[in-house]
């Protein structure tokens, strides 16, 4: 498949990204809702080591491109099982934009500058609504406090991004973080950097940004989200954490959609990106990510499935 081209110019680009897109999921300046957090779900003992499927890269690349030929455009994906090393690119050196997936990133920057236990009442209440509610004022205002491109580019540096830019200078109608550049597989080693235990953040923050990106709003929780198994969010064996995105380009009116986070499930942590753009409406930009990281999953699951101790499970279909 060769994707087409979009060029992004400053002036030709707005991120509408949050909660002007989504009545339910919007959110006005004050106190975070009050409710709390869901806690961590508590990992499982470590089931019996099954041998893992091979997956066959050409295969799946086909699938792909017979997939994604119906919608055009231009996708980039990494899959990183964690526990067992595996992994899968499609696109692999594409640079496509974050959007709101960048959000992950201010925060994991804010949190080499300071642990959470330290941030100010009104600070860590931006990164709540930041996360959760994917608020654009509140990632201006930490965007600022971590120093704008330059805090970013030197945290990607500590967490190991070589191919994730963000344009100078400040926030003008949203033309800053939300167009930061990035591949698939710099967002898994962001993701990596979250849910391994060698990482510049400790263990406690680590969990926290965990945490919120798995209690995001209910009108968010499309994308990866589609390839987990049922009761993934819920269940304590399993958990999903992602940040979503989404902007229409002015220039054309085209849509970037992404989607990024950690599925866990009993024996594998996939660490996973789908970064899309060129898309005709944001619901076509949803069905190129749900349908993408379906067949990979299954792919990494095998016959399998999502089988777990407690018996079969079915694939979860919701968003």
């Amino acid at each position: 498949m060769t994707p087409s081209t979009v060029s992004l110019s400053a002036p030709g680009v707005t991120a509408t990204d949050a909660p002007s897109l989504s009545a339910p999921g919007a959110v006005t300046p004050g106190a975070v809702p009050s409710g709390g957090l869901r806690p961590p779900a508590p990992r499982p003992p470590a089931p019996p080591r099954v041998s893992a499927p091979r997956v066959s890269t050409p295969r799946l690349t086909r699938a792909l491109d017979r997939f994604l030929t119906r919608y055009g455009g231009r996708t980039a994906v990494t899959v990183r099982d964690l526990a067992t090393a595996r992994t899968y690119h499609y696109h692999r050196d594409l640079q496509l934009p974050t959007a709101s997936a960048s959000k992950i990133n201010i925060l994991m920057a804010l949190l080499l500058t300071s642990p959470w236990r330290r941030l100010t009442r009104r600070t860590r209440d931006d990164a709540e609504r930041m996360i959760r509610f994917s608020d654009n004022a509140a990632a201006d205002r930490l965007y600022e406090r971590i120093g704008l491109e330059a805090g970013l580019a030197r945290a990607d540096r500590e967490f190991g991004l070589r191919h994730t830019y963000a344009p100078a200078g400040r926030c003008v109608d949203l033309y800053c973080w939300g167009i930061t550049r990035t591949t698939a597989s710099d967002q898994v080693r962001l993701i990596g950097a979250l849910a391994r235990k060698r990482s510049p953040l400790p263990e406690r923050d680590r969990e926290r940004v965990l945490r919120l990106m798995a209690n995001v709003t209910s009108e968010q929780r499309w994308g990866i989200s589609a390839a987990a198994c049922e009761g993934g969010r819920l269940s304590p064996e399993s958990q999903v954490s992602l940040k979503n995105g989404w902007l229409r380009h002015v220039a054309d009116g085209r849509w970037a959609v992404v989607s990024v986070g950690l599925i866990r499930e009993p024996g594998h942590d996939y660490a996973v990106a789908v970064l899309t753009e060129d898309s005709p409406s944001m619901g076509t930009g949803v069905a190129r990510v749900e349908g993408v990281v379906k067949r990979i999953l299954a792919a990494f699951r095998g016959r399998q499935g999502c089988a777990t101790a407690g018996g079969q499970a079915v694939l979860s279909t919701s968003r």
